[in-house]
């Protein structure tokens, strides 16, 4: 099977590089939209991760053709019955500012002071579309709660106000760690071991 070149349905790159990295143990290269050319803004209209990941991934493949993967994020935390959830993105308005997404998200939660009762969890699900219409998914999860405040300058999003249980935030760990423990590097992780079996039997 010859090395697959995915489009990654996103300009961010720090989450390309997080894709890029554990891929490539596989045999795979990846691409923004921009550097493939494609200017697309994806709706996301599903109810889950699941759906929205599935969403965007079928939007750019339909049109472009090529190996495409998607991924769609949800920071659940059980005090706000599952908030911001599907919406974290878009938690603060539709301009997708993670900053005012965890401004608002520690304004919520200012009443709460137990780290327990802080309890959340990151899910992220990936969907690849290989060039044959062939369809993987897979789903990775990390438990933490929320922080205080925030703390460290790695990461992105709610990273630096998404504490591990030894109290340290994702926004604090080497990209190396992350990618082996955080929601994203599971599930790419996972999806890296579907296409490595693909790989073998396809040849």
């Amino acid at each position: 099977m010859k090395k697959i070149t995915f489009v990654v349905a996103t300009n961010n790159a720090d989450k390309l590089s997080e894709i890029r990295d554990i891929l490539k143990s596989v045999g795979c290269d990846c691409v923004s939209l921009k550097e493939a050319g494609i200017d697309i803004d994806v709706e996301e209209t599903g109810a889950t991760i699941q759906e929205n990941s599935y969403i965007k991934a079928k939007a750019v493949f339909d049109l472009c053709g090529r190996p495409v993967i998607a991924d769609d994020t949800g920071l659940f935390v059980d005090a706000l019955d599952g908030e911001p959830g599907v919406k974290t993105a878009r938690y603060a308005g539709d301009d997708h500012d993670f900053n005012k997404g965890v401004d608002k998200l520690l304004q919520n939660l200012s009443g709460v002071k137990k780290h327990a009762d802080r309890a959340a969890h990151f899910a992220s699900t990936a969907t690849a579309i290989l060039e044959d219409g062939s369809v993987l998914s897979a789903t990775g999860e990390v438990d933490g709660y929320i922080g205080t405040e925030r703390r460290g300058n790695a990461g992105f999003g709610y990273d630096p106000v998404f504490w591990l249980y030894n109290n340290v935030s994702l926004a604090e760990i080497s990209a190396e760690r992350k990618n082996q423990i955080s929601h994203r590097g599971r599930s790419i992780r996972k999806l890296a071991f579907l296409l490595r079996r693909i790989k073998k039997v396809r040849g």
